[in-house]
């Protein structure tokens, strides 16, 4: 009886860690997925960088939630010698559950501009 009590707190720690894992990771490739899509949209000839970060604003709201959302920014400069549209995306790492601090997780998304010559 003690032994499969013991065995059994060990597994179910290790399960949490593992389903905790996946949802940084998932939580991490979303947000780089909506910063790549917002400096894409940014970078067409028609947009502006703002365009960009409402845009990746708008795909984190609606597969993350609004909490998520909260720090964006756009800018236009250059990206390996490139005129490019540059997106960041700043939000909080989940360490319990969807909780955690904020400020944790950073990704960029980069693409370049179109010439409207």
């Amino acid at each position: 009886m003690v032994e499969f009590i013991l065995v059994t707190a060990i597994l179910s720690t290790l399960t949490l860690g593992v389903i905790q894992l996946a949802l940084v990771l998932h939580i991490r490739n979303t947000l780089l997925d909506a910063a790549a899509e917002g400096a894409r949209y940014a970078a067409l000839a028609d947009r502006t960088p703002e365009d960009g970060a409402a845009r990746s604003r708008d795909l984190v709201t609606v597969a993350l939630g609004a909490g998520f959302a909260e720090d964006i920014r756009s800018s236009a400069g250059m990206y390996l010698g490139h005129p490019s549209v540059i997106v960041t995306i700043t939000a909080p790492l989940p360490l319990i559950g969807p909780i955690g601090p904020g400020d944790g997780i950073e990704v960029v998304g980069h693409a370049s501009r179109e010439n409207i010559d």
